[in-house]
Parts: C-alpha cells; sequence; structure tokens
C-alpha cells in the first residue's frame, strides 16, 4: 500500500472508532484496537513496539503475562508510520532488531543502569537499549540532545517493558511537533509524558486491561510512575 493510500486508509478507519478514554480539554485519546488496522497521522511517532522475542517478565516487583503480538517484530508497519510521521520518530527496538529497520538517521542508546539477562555464558549484561530516530520532513529540534540517554529503568509495575516517564519526556521535549502517537500504547507512558508537556497525543493498545491502566494514569493530574 502506497502512502496516499495509506492516509485515506486510516482516515476512514479512525471516523469509525469510538474512543475508549478522551480528554478533549488537553487532547488526548486512547483507542483499543489493533495498530495494524488503526493507523493516525501525527507529528510524532514515539512508541515501544513488541521486539518479536516471546519477551517473559521476570517477578521483580509484579508478575506480568507474555505481551500480545511479540512472536515478530512489527517493521512493515513501523516503516509505513515513520513515513507517514511529519516531524519526527523514535521507535525503541533491541540492538538486533536495527538490521530489520531502514536505516536510521540517528540511533540513541537509553543506559537503564540494570543488567539483562539474556545468556549468562556467553553474553555481556546489556545495560542499554536502543531507540532509532528519523526526521520527519517538517523536523525542527527545539533542543538537540546527546544520543545517550541516562534514566533508571521503572520497577515495571504497570506493564512489562514500562518505559521512565522522565525519558520519554526527553525525546518529546527535543522536537517541535503538536500530536504524539504510541500505536503500542502499552500502560500510557507516551501519552502521560504527552500531556505533563502539554502536547495532543493519541495511544493505541490492543490489550484492554492497558488501556484501563493508561486512562487512570491520564485522569489523575500529578503521578510519580517514572520511578
Amino acid at each position: 500500500m502506497g502512502l496516499s493510500q495509506y492516509a485515506c486508509v486510516r482516515e476512514g478507519v479512525r471516523a469509525k472508532m469510538k474512543p475508549y478514554y478522551q480528554d478533549e480539554r488537553v487532547g488526548i485519546t486512547i483507542y483499543h484496537a489493533n495498530a495494524f488496522e488503526l493507523p493516525m497521522p501525527c507529528d510524532l511517532l514515539i512508541t515501544d513496539p513488541p521486539y518479536g522475542m516471546e519477551f517473559q517478565s521476570n517477578y521483580r516487583v509484579v508478575k506480568h503475562g507474555r505481551i500480545f503480538g511479540d512472536s515478530k517484530f512489527p517493521v512493515e508497519f513501523l516503516d509505513l508510520a515513520r513515513l507517514s510521521t511529519r516531524c519526527a520518530s523514535y521507535i525503541f527496538c533491541r540492538w538486533d532488531n536495527l538490521h530489520e529497520l531502514s536505516e536510521p538517521t540517528s540511533v540513541l542508546a537509553w543506559v537503564k543502569n540494570n543488567w539483562s539477562m539474556g545468556d549468562l555464558q556467553h553474553e555481556h549484561g546489556r545495560q542499554w537499549e536502543a531507540i532509532a530516530f528519523w526526521p520527519g520532513e517538517h523536523h525542527h529540534f527545539i533542543c538537540r540532545i546527546p544520543d545517550v540517554l541516562f534514566d533508571d529503568r521503572t520497577g515495571n509495575e504497570l506493564h512489562p517493558t514500562q518505559k521512565p516517564v522522565s525519558l520519554i519526556k526527553k525525546l518529546i521535549a527535543a522536537n517541535e511537533g503538536e500530536i504524539v502517537l504510541d500505536p503500542f500504547m502499552g500502560s500510557g507512558t507516551t501519552l502521560r509524558a504527552a500531556k505533563d508537556l502539554g502536547r495532543k497525543a493519541i495511544g493505541i493498545e490492543i490489550e484492554e486491561k492497558y488501556c484501563e491502566i493508561a486512562a487512570k494514569r491520564l485522569s489523575q493530574e500529578v503521578l510519580d510512575f517514572s520511578a
């Protein structure tokens, strides 16, 4: 499907969908839907998709089930989504997902101050995650941040791969763009960060339990889920 066809489809589908949660005052909307079936226009794409690794969280604070759709890294969808994003795209991924994506302009390293599990015998312990970046046609930095970002990981209380609000805020605040999109919303961290910064945002999530968690986070004015 070409970009012009993709744009027509996304507008038609969006018009038929009823939001799961909406705050028109600040411009925040959640859709309980499959991202592949509900593409959206946006200025900033910031998302943490399934990595295609059948991830199973350890117990740490809370035991979580497997991530829906984590049998494959959704590279085709991500390429279409970023090509239709006006200002900038940030896609979280593992180092071994990078070769599947079209070559990014930059690769940021999120240093999360935590040792990964993996192969304890024959791999070094990874303390970072990749964030692939592409500028869009209307890209403009508000502030040009470095490609190494230090933010302690969360305790994953709300989602097995929950990201820090403080980290997402850095990505949003670095770029111009009115509407932020996260098509793999999870527990709503991207939307929470956007709301805190006064940006409009759209989140799409296929699992209803996470839509409910995100709606509760967004309905509160003051939260501290970033630690």
